[in-house]
């Protein structure tokens, strides 16, 4: 099954997929302009790649950002099942796994790695 998962945030959505059952690959993040551009790139992505489920971090310790990440799901387009996974500490542990190979934090790599992370453990569990 080809999986997706994304780190929502303010300014970048990391984007990371699975093709295969056991390699999570991060792919570029999306700028956000505006949350409907956001949302369009986003649908365009899972239907150029064929995904089949959409795997989305949720972050069990902001409310704030929960209510942020419910409200731009439902901009998207999804006719493919989606679930939500624990995404706690993912952009820490993504900035840790980075150190010392990033100077700049807004290209998206970081955001895309948190994905990854994320995916990961979906998979896992």
């Amino acid at each position: 099954m080809k999986l997706c998962s994304i780190d929502i945030g303010l300014k970048r959505i990391g984007v990371a997929i699975s093709l295969t059952a056991d390699l999570v690959t991060p792919q570029n993040a999306i700028l956000r302009k505006n949350r409907n551009q956001a949302a369009n790139d986003i649908n365009a992505f899972l239907k150029e790649w064929e995904i089949e489920k959409l795997i989305i971090g949720y972050p069990s310790a902001s409310p704030d950002m929960q209510k942020r990440i419910i409200h731009f799901v439902k901009l998207l387009e999804l006719n493919i099942p989606y679930e939500f996974q624990e995404e706690n500490m993912s952009s820490i542990e993504a900035e840790e796994l980075m150190k010392g190979d990033i100077k700049y934090k807004r290209d998206g790599r970081v955001d895309s790695l948190a994905a990854k992370i994320i995916l990961e453990r979906y998979l896992n569990t």
